[in-house]
């Protein structure tokens, strides 16, 4: 019997997109037994109230693939080919969206990345600059 491992690798990332907003994967390297389950961390800080989190997979030389994407208010979409093993579900309260692979393959072998996406949603009364440049008409 043949067990393969192969590595799940999670880029860092600690890029601020605002003095609040970022993401933070835990560095390094995450090997896992072919056809078991694994997760990958990630968490954020965001000003947002409704922030947008995704995860995106990149193969060698490849531009990055989108997989999912998680609000915080509810709901999300996942690509059509990741719906069946790829899932994660956004814990505002501790502030992470970890990825979770069902059935890993080593296919699934790449480099993972979270990513944030921060919103401000204001009224067309609102006096900060900084939001009025932001703002979406509700």
């Amino acid at each position: 019997e043949l067990t393969a491992f192969f590595i799940l690798a999670v880029a860092h990332s600690d890029s601020t997109l605002a003095q609040k907003d970022n993401v933070l994967q835990p560095t390094g390297d995450v090997t896992v037994t072919e056809g078991e389950a694994g997760t990958l961390d990630c968490q954020y800080n965001s000003s947002s109230t409704n922030p947008y989190l995704y995860w995106y997979k990149q193969d060698g030389d490849h531009s990055p693939k989108f997989i999912l994407q998680r609000i915080k208010l509810g709901g999300g979409n996942t690509a059509d080919e990741f719906k069946e093993r790829f899932s994660a579900t956004l814990n505002s309260a501790l502030r992470s969206v970890p990825l979770k692979i069902q059935k890993l393959q080593l296919s699934d072998s790449a480099v993972y990345y979270c990513a944030l996406q921060s919103l401000l949603l204001c009224s067309e009364k609102h006096s900060d600059t900084k939001c009025r440049r932001g703002c979406t008409k509700t």
